[in-house]
């Protein structure tokens, strides 16, 4: 165990898909896991695992932001022994063609923060996703005729609207291609790199900020639903070739 996760060793699956908010790894784990189980709930952050498809799998939320997903991703890798994680998160919208509801497959993350810093590299870092879980990934969004991008993203420490710097910081991360802003990529993929582990984030654009459309409040949590089945059908494909 850790001062963050009370699972024990063993307890998480190989693969684990991380979303930000607690509520949706809980419904992740409640309508597509077969028997889940809790293995840990410390800070409110779950952490299930079940199975899908006879296959062993794991969800746990990430909190918001570069420190929080940095730590609970850092941790599964090292602690606990997990290959895999695939994020599912939420983001905003930089491009006018991207529709609410789309999903991004991240290729890479610019960031506005310095988690890549304790590193000490003598350059920028641009942290990349795991090729072999990005190509099943494209395979399953054409396979499941889902609409999907794959290309560069901001990952920001600050959320545009709190932003001091203005409401338009945005603009020149999306003039250079970006897609979309998160928060929690550009860590994850650090982390990913740094341990010689396997990473990929699929996110749903649900706020475009260039036209102003956004899913309803009682639409965010059903709205997710295609970004789940997209990231458990990558997992298993990726399962089923490993075993």
């Amino acid at each position: 165990m850790t001062p963050h996760n009370r699972a024990q060793v063993g307890e998480f699956a190989k693969t684990v898909l991380m979303p930000g908010d607690p509520n949706r790894a809980r419904f992740c784990a409640e309508n597509y896991f077969e028997n889940p189980r809790l293995i840990t709930d410390v800070r409110g952050i779950p952490g299930y695992t079940g199975t899908y498809k006879g296959m062993p799998i794991s969800v746990m939320a990430s909190g918001m932001g570069a420190a929080s997903v940095g730590i609970y991703s850092y941790e599964l890798f090292t602690h606990y022994d997990v290959d895999s994680i695939i994020r599912i998160g939420t983001s905003g919208g930089l491009q006018d063609y991207i529709p609410v509801g789309g999903l991004v497959l991240a290729l890479t993350a610019s960031t506005d923060h310095s988690w890549a810093s304790q590193y000490n590299l003598r350059g920028t870092l641009a942290p990349v996703v795991d090729y072999g879980l990005l190509e099943k990934a494209v395979e399953k969004a054409k396979e499941m005729k889902l609409p999907y991008w794959c290309g560069m993203i901001f990952s920001s420490e600050y959320f545009s609207s709190y932003n001091a710097l203005g409401p338009d910081e945005w603009k020149s991360f999306a003039r250079m291609g970006a897609l979309v802003q998160d928060m929690e990529t550009h860590a994850l993929y650090c982390n990913a790199m740094y341990t010689g582990k396997r990473a990929l984030s699929i996110l749903t654009m649900t706020d475009n900020v260039v036209t102003g459309k956004s899913f309803r409040a009682e639409e965010r949590m059903e709205g997710n639903r295609p970004m789940i089945e997209l990231a458990l059908e990558t997992a298993y494909s990726d399962w089923r070739e490993r075993q």
